[in-house]
């Protein structure tokens, strides 16, 4: 890995991905806010400092104001480039919302970035199998007063809750 200035590095003109506004600010305050991120997960150039990986958060990174930028140069072939921006844009995995609402502060889940499916006030049992519009999350509250204010917040984000005791 390297720190080279931010000028040097290019963003490549046929990235297939987009970030809507509101992720981009998100992205942007991520690395205003904890920077060392980049540092662990540096952009992927190739030798003509194209970027291959992380053309939003060079985006990002230039918004924030950041003057230099850690890279990781690659010499590959132009094929592998093009599988390289393909395969690591890839979400493979899925997260597991049940142990997102159980363990983690769903509050700070949000302020990093992590879209919260709505949650609907239908029973699971009534719910299809390839049912994608229902989420159904067991929520263990600390103690009443957090159940109030998962309770309120959801209320007032206009999603259907059900509470269940």
């Amino acid at each position: 890995m390297k720190l080279i200035s931010i000028s040097k590095v290019k963003p490549n003109p046929d990235n297939p991905r987009i970030i809507k506004d509101d992720r981009f600010e998100k992205l942007v305050k991520s690395l205003k806010e904890f920077p060392e991120m980049s540092e662990v997960r540096p952009l992927v150039v190739n030798k003509d400092m194209v970027v291959l990986g992380g053309n939003m958060r060079l985006r990002a990174m230039k918004e924030a104001g950041w003057k230099e930028v850690p890279v990781e140069i690659v010499d590959w072939p132009e094929e592998k480039q093009r599988e390289f921006i393909i395969k690591d844009n890839i979400g493979y995995g899925e997260w597991d919302f049940e142990v997102l609402a159980n363990e983690w502060d769903q509050v700070e889940l949000e302020e990093w970035g992590l879209d919260i499916p709505n949650i609907l006030d239908d029973e699971p049992e009534e719910a299809q199998p390839d049912d994608n519009k229902a989420w159904f999350l067991n929520i263990a509250c600390d103690n009443e007063q957090h159940c109030q204010k998962l309770y309120e917040r959801f209320i007032n984000e206009g999603l259907n809750v059900k509470i269940v005791t």
